[in-house]
């Protein structure tokens, strides 16, 4: 055995100094490309977190007011399903507005589901100089009608409920507004959206007629 340990021990092994060295060296050759790689990842994560800043300003653009959350229920087989349903109102109060409806287990989701879906049904809205409406507009919505006139520079918004709200967001500052109809929110809300959706500048006016603008205002 004694043998055996001597031939063991006198073979090529190589020293605990040797062994440091080429795992530095290995180190070294990996750090070299993982470098590489790793400012390539700087550029690339560098471009990724322009892109969420560009996203964060495009979300910051728009405005989100709840007008109502209602608590619903659905008849199934085994009993009811209760949920929650949000009415949202989204918009960058520089024309651009939508009336989105979500549906969720909780709050929080079905306002995101609302907001989501009042992105995906915008309208733009004809702004004058003194941020109001170029003519009058009437929009309708099942037993909801809504009567909107221009007004002159200081009057404000007059408008209550669901009304307001849409109008605020469009970027109305002066504007007439009167509910005709039915009180229920979110019927108001889309009957608003209508009255502004048909409305029309006075030049694309005269174009649709075939006229000048100045026989539009004499």
């Amino acid at each position: 055995m004694s043998e055996i340990n001597q031939q063991i021990q006198s073979s090529e092994i190589p020293g605990a100094a040797d062994v440091p060295a080429a795992a530095e060296g290995q180190q070294e050759r990996r750090g070299g490309r993982g470098g590489a790689d790793a400012k390539g990842g700087d550029r690339r994560g560098g471009g990724r977190r322009g892109d969420n800043r560009r996203g964060q300003e495009r979300d910051s653009e728009w405005q989100e007011r709840v007008v109502q959350i209602r608590r619903v229920s659905k008849t199934v087989k085994g009993g009811k399903k209760m949920s929650f349903r949000a009415i949202v109102v989204v918009g960058n109060e520089r024309g651009q507005v939508g009336v989105g409806v979500g549906k969720a287990g909780d709050v929080i989701g079905a306002v995101r589901k609302g907001v989501a879906d009042g992105k995906k049904h915008l309208v733009k809205v004809p702004l004058t100089r003194t941020s109001s409406i170029p003519t009058d507009s009437r929009g309708v919505d099942g037993a909801a009608s809504v009567l909107m006139r221009p007004a002159a520079p200081g009057t404000g918004v007059i408008a209550g409920g669901s009304i307001r709200t849409v109008l605020e967001l469009a970027g109305i500052k002066n504007v007439l507004a009167k509910r005709l109809g039915s009180k229920t929110p979110l019927n108001n809300a889309r009957a608003a959206i209508q009255a502004l959706q048909v409305l029309r500048t006075h030049k694309e006016t005269a174009k649709e007629r075939g006229i000048s603008l100045e026989q539009i205002y004499s």
